[in-house]
Order: C-alpha cells, then sequence, then structure tokens
C-alpha cells in the first residue's frame, strides 16, 4: 500500500471525526462511529503488516501545507511500519470492543468525535517526518486524549486527572520542541532526514537525550514522570484506556527511539547508562506502586509504568551496546524491547479491555468489592486470567519471550569497559527478575480478589456476562499473545528491517519461526512450540490421572474455612491483606508506609481498625513542591494587575532597553 493510500486513511479518520461532531447524539451513532473507525484502523494495519513483510526501500512524501517554504514531510519506513501496526491493531480492537462497551456510555457525544482523531493522531505521529509535523500531531494525540479522559469530567477525581494530564502533556511537547530546535541547529534542518545528515555532538547532544527523556517519558510514563497515568486511565472510557496504555504509551517510545536512534546517533555510552538505570527503577518502582493498588484500572495503569521500564531498559542496554561497537547485542536489546512494545500492547489492552467488561457487569472497579465472578461472567474470567499470565511472563505466553530475550541481551551480553556499567548491567538485570516475581504476585491478587472466592457485594453477586463483541475482541487478543509466544521467531523476523535500521544489525533469522535463537543455537534457544506442548500434554495426563484415579464421579463440598462457621464473604483475602507481607518489606521504606491498630476504650461498641497510609514520594517530593512555588510565585506576581499606567510604561521601556542591550552583546 502506498504512502498516500495510507495518509488519505488517516485524512478520513479526521473526517470522521467531523462528522461525529454533528451526529454523535443520534441513536445509531455509537455503531457507525466505532465501525468506521475499526474499518479504517483495519486498512492502516493492512498496510503496515504489508511494509513489514515485503521490505522496500522507505517511501516519502511532502504535502504542501504547514510550515512555508518546507511543506509538511511524511516518511514509511520499517520502523514506522511496525509501530502503525502497534497503532491499528490496538485501535481496531479497541473500535470492535467499543460496538458493545460504547452502548453502555451514558454521554456518547463526548466521546465519539475526539475518538477517531486519536487514532488519526497517533498515526501521524508515526508517519511524520520532520519536526512541524510531529509536533503538530503529537500535540493533537494529547488534546484528543485529553478531552476523551474528561468525558466523565462530573464524576469525582477526573477534573484534577485531565488537569494534571494537560499539564504533563504541554510540559513533555515543550521538551520536545527545545530537543528538534538544538538538533535544527542554527541552520533551521526541520526535516528528520537534514537532522540526521548533522547529528548534535559532545554537550548539545546530551542535552538533547536528556530533553527527549523528559518529553517522550512523560507521555510514556517513566518514573518519575508517571504521575499522570493512575489518574489518567481509570477517567477515561475503558476503550479508551486501552488505547492510552497499550498504544498511546508506545507512540512516545516510538518517539524516543525515532529521535535518539535515528537522528541523534545514539546516546553514547553514558546516555545508554542513563536510560538503563531509569528503565530499571521504573520497573521496579512501577510494579511496587501497582501491589498497593484497589482499583483495578489504577493498578493496571501502574503496570504500564512497569512494562515501559521494561522496554527501556532493553533500549538503554542497546545504547551501551552501541556505542560500545557491538551491534549484534544491540541488535539483541533493540528487538527485545521492540517484541515487548508489540507484547505490552495486546495484554494490556486485553486486561483493560477486560477491567472494562468487570465494571460494566458488576458497576465497580475497587477489588475489596468484587469476588466470585468466575460463575458468572466464566469467558471473561478464562481470557483475563491468559492477560494476567502474559504479563506476569509465564510461558508459552508472549510476555515470557520477550522479558526472556532482555535477560539474555544481560546475560550473553559483553562484559563492559566501563566501571560503572559492570555494576548496572547486573544490577538491572536483578531488577527486572525482582519485577517480573513482583507482578507475578500482583496478578495472582487480581485475579485472586476480583474472580475467585465468594462476591463481597450485591453488585457482584448480580453481574452477568459482557457482550459479545467485547468477547470477540479480548479472545482475539488472547490468541495472539499465545501465538507470538508459541512463534516468536516468526515476530523477530518481521521486526529484522526495523532493527537493522536503527542498529545496523539485526538477530539471526529463525526459519520456520519455531525456535528463537538470541545469538546462536549454541548458547541459548527457546521453543515455545515445545514448551506449550510439554504444558499441555503435562496437564492432560495430570487430569487423566486424576479422574481415572479420583474415586469416581466429582463431589461438591463447603470450602474447608479454617474452623470458622461463619459463612462470610468478609473471611476472605482481601487485596490488601494479600499485599501487606510485600508492603511491610518493601513498601515501608520507599513509600514511608505506616500501620497503625485503632483500639476502642472498654465498653465502647466501636469497632477496632488498621489505619494504613501510603505516600507518594514523587508526588509530595517534586510536584506538590514545584506547585506550591508556583502558587507562591503567582500570589506575588498578581500586584501587577494593580498598577497605574505610569508603572506599566516604565516596565515595557524597561523590558525594550534589556532587550536591546541582549541584542547587542549577542551579536
Amino acid at each position: 500500500m502506498s504512502l498516500a493510500a495510507l495518509l488519505c486513511c488517516v485524512a478520513l479518520l479526521l473526517a470522521l471525526s467531523v462528522v461525529s461532531a454533528a451526529t454523535s447524539r443520534l441513536f445509531n451513532a455509537t455503531i457507525i462511529i466505532y465501525g468506521a473507525s475499526c474499518v479504517v484502523s483495519l486498512v492502516l494495519l493492512w498496510g503496515g503488516i504489508g511494509h513489514l513483510l515485503t521490505p522496500a526501500a522507505a517511501m516519502t512524501m511532502v504535502l504542501p501545507v504547514g510550515l512555508p517554504w518546507t511543506g509538511a514531510h511524511f516518511r514509511l519506513d520499517a520502523l514506522a511500519a511496525f509501530f502503525l501496526v502497534v497503532v491499528n491493531l490496538g485501535g481496531a480492537a479497541a473500535s470492535f470492543y467499543a460496538l458493545g462497551y460504547g452502548r453502555h456510555e451514558k454521554e456518547p457525544h463526548r466521546v465519539l468525535p475526539f475518538y477517531p482523531a486519536f487514532i488519526a493522531a497517533m498515526n501521524l505521529v508515526v508517519l511524520a517526518a520532520d519536526a512541524f509535523t510531529f509536533l503538530l500531531a503529537w500535540e493533537l494525540m494529547s488534546l484528543t486524549s485529553w478531552a476523551l479522559v474528561m468525558a466523565h469530567h462530573r464524576e469525582k477525581e477526573n477534573a484534577r486527572a485531565g488537569y494534571v494530564y494537560i499539564v504533563m502533556a504541554s510540559f513533555g511537547t515543550f521538551m520536545l520542541l527545545l530537543a528538534f530546535a538544538l538538533l535544527a541547529g542554527p541552520h533551521g534542518l526541520y526535516v528528520f532526514s537534514e537532522m540526521q545528515k548533522n547529528p548534535a555532538l559532545s554537550w548539545r547532544g546530551a542535552l538533547v537525550l536528556f530533553l527527549v527523556l523528559l518529553g517522550a517519558g512523560s507521555k510514556a510514563g517513566i518514573y518519575p514522570l508517571h504521575v499522570w497515568l493512575p489518574l489518567a486511565h481509570p477517567a477515561a472510557p475503558s476503550h479508551v484506556s486501552g488505547l492510552m496504555s497499550g498504544v498511546m504509551t508506545k507512540v512516545a517510545v516510538y518517539g524516543f527511539i525515532r529521535i535518539v536512534f535515528g537522528l541523534l546517533g545514539g546516546g553514547g555510552e553514558n546516555g545508554g547508562m542513563a536510560v538503563l538505570a531509569l528503565g530499571s527503577v521504573t520497573a521496579v518502582m512501577g510494579v511496587l506502586y501497582a501491589l498497593m493498588q484497589h482499583d483495578l484500572k489504577k493498578l493496571l495503569a501502574y503496570h504500564t509504568v512497569e512494562n515501559i521500564g521494561i522496554i527501556f531498559i532493553g533500549l538503554g542496554l542497546a545504547l551501551v551496546f552501541k556505542a560500545g561497537g557491538h551491534d549484534a547485542f544491540a541488535a539483541l536489546a533493540f528487538t527485545a524491547a521492540l517484541f515487548h512494545v508489540f507484547n505490552h500492547s495486546l495484554f494490556k489492552s486485553l486486561l483493560f479491555f477486560g477491567a472494562g467488561a468487570v465494571q460494566t457487569a458488576a458497576h465497580e472497579r475497587d477489588m475489596e468489592h468484587l469476588g466470585g465472578l468466575i460463575r458468572r461472567m466464566p469467558q471473561t474470567a478464562f481470557v483475563f486470567l491468559i492477560g494476567c499470565a502474559a504479563i506476569s511472563a509465564l510461558p508459552p505466553f508472549n510476555g515470557f519471550a520477550s522479558e526472556w530475550l532482555t535477560f539474555q541481551a544481560i546475560i550473553q551480553g559483553p562484559v563492559p569497559a566501563h566501571w560503572g556499567l559492570k555494576m548496572l548491567v547486573p544490577a538491572s538485570g536483578a531488577m527486572l527478575a525482582l519485577a517480573a516475581a513482583l507482578a507475578a504476585a500482583c496478578f495472582v491478587k487480581v485475579y485472586g480478589v476480583v474472580f475467585l472466592g465468594r462476591a463481597r457485594t450485591e453488585q457482584a453477586k448480580n453481574a452477568a456476562e459482557t457482550d459479545r463483541f467485547s468477547l470477540s475482541v479480548m479472545f482475539i487478543l488472547a490468541l495472539l499473545c499465545l501465538l507470538a509466544g508459541i512463534f516468536p521467531g516468526f515476530v523477530i523476523n518481521v521486526l529484522a528491517p526495523a532493527v537493522r535500521e536503527m542498529t545496523g544489525a539485526h538477530m539471526p533469522q529463525h526459519g520456520a519461526g519455531l525456535l528463537l535463537v538470541p545469538v546462536s543455537a549454541a548458547r541459548s534457544s527457546y521453543s515455545g512450540l515445545l514448551v506449550f506442548v510439554f504444558i499441555a500434554v503435562s496437564a492432560g495426563l495430570a487430569a487423566l490421572i486424576a479422574r481415572s484415579f479420583g474415586g469416581g464421579a466429582p463431589r461438591r463440598a463447603p470450602a474447608w474455612d479454617c474452623g470458622f462457621p461463619l459463612d462470610d464473604p468478609q473471611t476472605q483475602y482481601t487485596a490488601g491483606s494479600f499485599a501487606q507481607p510485600i508492603r511491610r518489606v518493601f513498601v515501608r521504606s520507599l513509600f514511608r508506609a505506616s500501620e497503625r491498630v485503632e483500639m476502642p476504650p472498654p465498653g465502647s461498641p466501636a469497632p477496632a481498625r488498621l489505619v494504613q497510609e501510603l505516600h507518594d514520594v514523587a508526588w509530595e517530593e517534586i510536584y506538590a513542591r514545584i506547585s506550591s512555588r508556583v502558587l507562591c510565585l503567582a500570589e506575588r506576581m498578581d500586584r501587577f494587575q494593580f498598577l497605574s499606567i505610569r508603572h506599566y510604561l516604565v516596565i515595557v521601556f524597561l523590558s525594550l532597553v534589556l532587550l536591546l542591550t541582549v541584542l547587542a552583546l549577542w551579536f
């Protein structure tokens, strides 16, 4: 498919957004808008897949819009094609899911006009080939997603979520603007191909990397720029949450890769160390934050932070190896990062869609008010279990394959000469292992509290299975999680052109895609299909033996209640009690957590209470302090509103003198 055809599809999405603004209050508007968005996304998905499967020269196009004498430049290469697949697979899945979920939307006219524009903006970011077009598309992506976050603005905390999100989005755009200004240089080289010929060196390169980490990292959700994620994702409708978490954060990763690997030519060894350390901290802090949550969607948002950290570990390793001249290992680490980008878009979309189904059926997101849903929503429980296994990096699902590749890059990589890397690379491996273990513990908690046991409330007791559109999409995503885990070699073969484009090398080709070989078959390899067959045969034999020697027909009996005769849901484990040991080990020092028991005086009928306090150190030490300083400065500047005309004229005159002095000294 030509680049012109892809841009026509993007224009069609923008036109669909304009049409939906006038028709969103009609009876069938939800079906029309989401159905059309799904079809257009599938066409764009097919275009991206076609370019990946039949590698060809990059396609470029210039439209006579945008900056004078420059125009709007667009380019489709292997990296852009891969991210087109990620964006539009998520867009098509969310749109089809919304055909059922959208019927429960109370005010669809607040969602429909911005939804197609959001998908279009993400596609434009991926296809943009000059700084002006990139930033314009980036800002459109931020504004449309902000409007979707504010769709339920009357609900508690949603207005605050929208405010924090738009502030962080504006901050990120400004940082990227400064980064492009440094890359453009005094000659104004706004086109990416011209920037690539004149990369920023020495201190300017380090500053560009720092600005891109702030700009793209704030949108991706790296720590401590993650504060908008746990607020915005729960506020948005669930299909939008799936798009923001599974897709939009990956567009931010694309922006980082395009600028740092493509335009800057790598961040050097020190830059790679910074990215690697930041990714390691982000992965661990994200999963620790998630373990403490009771809100299902907020928990999933924090796990987005964790998985973004895993992706940046791979990118940091790629930068380090590339700076050291080890292109083969840079390709291995970069492949692991891209593979995890694809995998996270699959299982995180699946999990957010499952959370939306639970919220629609039980009218609850608080896990403490759920329970026993496996009996009332068996199909949702099944696909959600697959998503939990995939995000917990359990074989044979896709999450294991990409995290295993990241471990291989750490273990098999050359011994670095830099003393800092000698400590940082093993430490990043340890933190990645810790994050994976804590993620598994977290999703044992999630699945056990939400789907197992007895219903804790009447809403959970009266829940019913979700609609067929939502179930169809979740089953497709679950199947893709399994297939990508069983045949990881096929995915890696498809990624090879993009990896070679950014690192100068690629992993060994994997034949039929049945065996995953990181470097060479003599050192290590992994067969997802063999693991899947082994698990299936072992489980089948265990079930057969249990049925053959288990004493005839199965019998039902009440669950053992540890000697307590009360059949009360309050005797079950809660999300808080499950996480308490981990909270006491890790969180007390990191999050200033505290626990105290409030005992009533003798004779008082009041209950005893266990009070737990958690503090978000990043928010309190960074953002709250900045906010207080800004408010203090605003109060002091407020007096300028009440000056006389003479004072204003003096201020204007002094400002003019200052500017003329600066210009005289500059030139």
